[in-house]
């Protein structure tokens, strides 16, 4: 047997968290058994399905590198597979036309409910087994009326249900459109899902898509239904716990691979490992070793996973996705320092890229002006001489490679017999109008001659002013 596994978002919205943990899962398990991952998009609701959020969806699995080896498949393009397979099942027996009207069904179901009974279709039409008639009708699956669906769940373990609790679900509307619960059934079947893997609000869905699987003589897949992410205060992840979109969290400055790393860990592990690389989670995980117990998001956890990355991979890769965020800030990353150069000089101050972008403007676009307290502590009367010497050094050295710098600002220390902070930080100051960067020969090379110099004079100016 070849493995496939898919993801199926509806799109409706943007890719969440637990849309692209649940995508990772499908993708790692079809990575380790050699076999196939595909991409479905489940777009059969026509009144809140938007082609934004299918590019949502599209852009968030690129941005993680969860490609598909097929699709993406657009539900909406197969609706004539699935009037066949109605045919089908109207033929077999397994499906009926059900003419009720709208008043009928809110009647019985206001009935049952002051009964306190469950609400469901009470199969008069199954019963009653009408001809073809020219009036309004949707079609039903015949649910089998005894016995159990027992689902195997390689995470949840056997979870069974009674025939007599399951309702005959709608599978075409009156308007001939395909509902969902048997779209999904169709296409698993076609497309010849082994395992699904999915969020465990699908439990439900899933005893119902057994026997129509059934019906259909179809073999059945493996099921593995993945608990819930929960908020800090323990209820399920959402909008009000901040960035849920996968994209916002590239828009807050968090690397791809550090997502990753962060939402396979939310319910699986391996041992006391923290961080793994691609190649090693293609290799270890199983889904059979998700817990059954629902996982927190932590924010800090995940921060400092990204910052692992930004510190540990190669400053060319790290760069890449640099690039997006001085595209947010105007940033012209060709007038100025290599991106590699900034990511190697940054990424031991920083948690996100964001955060180094905005820490890199200052060696790329002019300086907006002085931090009040830092210039009125360092930019003094006193220092302004220091400053002159720096300048006169600076200004004749024949290359402006890091070596000769740092040469430069000891020969001026040494010149007036003053420790190394006490001219790093006004020449910090002048440069980036703040008391914080890398250090200052680094800050120096990467803020380039002529803006160092320029700079430096400046702030000579402002003392004297």
């Amino acid at each position: 047997m070849t493995v496939c596994t898919r993801f199926a978002p509806s799109p409706t919205g943007y890719l969440h968290v637990g849309g692209a943990r649940t995508a990772l899962y499908c993708w790692l398990y079809a990575k380790r058994h050699q076999g196939k991952f595909i991409l479905r998009i489940e777009d059969t609701d026509l009144e809140r399905s938007t082609d934004e959020a299918v590019q949502a969806i599209l852009d968030g699995m690129a941005w993680l590198g969860l490609d598909a080896d097929e699709g993406p498949y657009y539900q909406t393009q197969r609706f004539p597979r699935y009037r066949e397979v109605t045919e089908q099942l109207l033929a077999s027996g397994h499906a009926y036309r059900c003419y009720c009207s709208k008043e009928r069904l809110e009647e019985m179901r206001e009935a049952q409910q002051t009964n306190k009974e469950k609400p469901r279709y009470d199969q008069r039409c199954r019963e009653l087994n009408l001809p073809h008639r020219e009036e309004p009708y949707v079609i039903r699956f015949s649910n089998p009326t005894d016995g159990e669906v027992v689902i195997p769940d390689l995470v949840m373990g056997d979870i069974i249900f009674q025939n007599t609790e399951l309702d005959d679900l709608i599978i075409a509307r009156s308007d001939g459109t395909p509902t969902y619960n048997f779209t999904v059934v169709v296409d698993d079947k076609d497309m010849g899902v082994t395992h699904v893997i999915r969020g465990s609000d699908h439990i439900n869905n899933t005893p119902r898509q057994i026997n129509m699987l059934k019906a259909l003589g179809a073999t059945l897949p493996l099921y593995a239904h993945i608990p819930m992410i929960l908020g800090s205060d323990g209820k399920k992840l959402s909008k009000r716990h901040g960035a849920v979109s996968v994209m916002q969290f590239r828009d807050e400055g968090f690397l791809p691979q550090a997502l990753l790393n962060y939402l396979v860990r939310l319910g699986w592990s391996h041992g006391d490992q923290e961080i793994f690389s691609l190649q090693e989670l293609c290799e270890l995980f199983d889904v059979k070793d998700v817990h059954r117990s629902a996982a927190t998001f932590d924010d800090e956890k995940l921060l400092w996973v990204n910052q692992h990355y930004l510190k540990t991979l190669p400053a060319t890769e790290v760069a890449q996705h640099l690039v997006w965020h001085f595209q947010q800030l105007g940033i012209d990353a060709n007038q100025g320092p290599t991106l590699e150069a900034v990511v190697d000089a940054l990424k031991e101050r920083v948690k996100t890229l964001k955060e180094m972008a905005e820490k890199a403007q200052v060696f790329y676009q002019p300086l907006s002006g002085y931090d009040e307290t830092a210039a009125q502590k360092f930019l003094t009367a006193t220092i302004e001489p220091v400053l002159q010497s720096a300048l006169q050094r600076l200004t004749a050295l024949p290359a402006w490679e890091l070596t000769a710098i740092h040469q430069a600002i000891q020969d001026t220390v040494a010149e007036f017999n003053i420790k190394m902070p006490a001219l790093a930080q006004p020449l910090r100051v002048a440069i980036t109008g703040s008391t914080v960067s890398p250090s200052i020969d680094v800050t120096l090379h990467l803020t380039g001659k002529q803006h160092t110099l320029e700079r430096i004079a400046a702030a000579i100016e402002f003392i004297k002013s």
